[in-house]
């Protein structure tokens, strides 16, 4: 059985924070921006990371799912070098709906959030 966890991102450091705007016009581009600890670090070692996010957009009147986008986290400390999980793309929609994002931590596995967006 899958179990993918929730919360406050200001409260639990797992929980994939989304940053996009609450309505937008159809058709126009905006950023859609996705990070993990902005209220409170996450660790970034070898040992304790967040591996990915996947990005998906509901739309209001549909059925399922629209894939927006995967990323990928590799780089922990290996060689000195550190990718922070923040993740940005830019979007277009036709109609309202909703993100829904999951991050995936080395240790404390999948956690999700989402977020509504009205499109006029």
């Amino acid at each position: 059985m899958l179990k993918v966890q929730s919360g406050d991102w200001k409260n639990e450091k797992h929980v994939p924070v989304i940053h996009a705007p609450a309505s937008v016009k159809k058709g126009e581009p905006f950023e859609l921006k996705v990070s993990v600890g902005d209220e409170i670090g996450h660790p970034n070692t070898m040992e304790h990371h967040i591996a990915w996010f996947k990005v998906y957009f509901v739309p209001a009147e549909g059925k399922f799912p629209v894939e927006i986008g995967n990323f990928e986290f590799r780089a922990h400390g290996e060689g000195g070098v550190y990718d922070e999980p923040v993740a940005a793309t830019m979007v277009k929609l036709d109609g309202s709906g909703s993100f829904h994002v999951f991050s995936y931590c080395n240790i404390h596995g999948p956690w999700e959030a989402s977020a509504d967006i009205t499109v006029e």
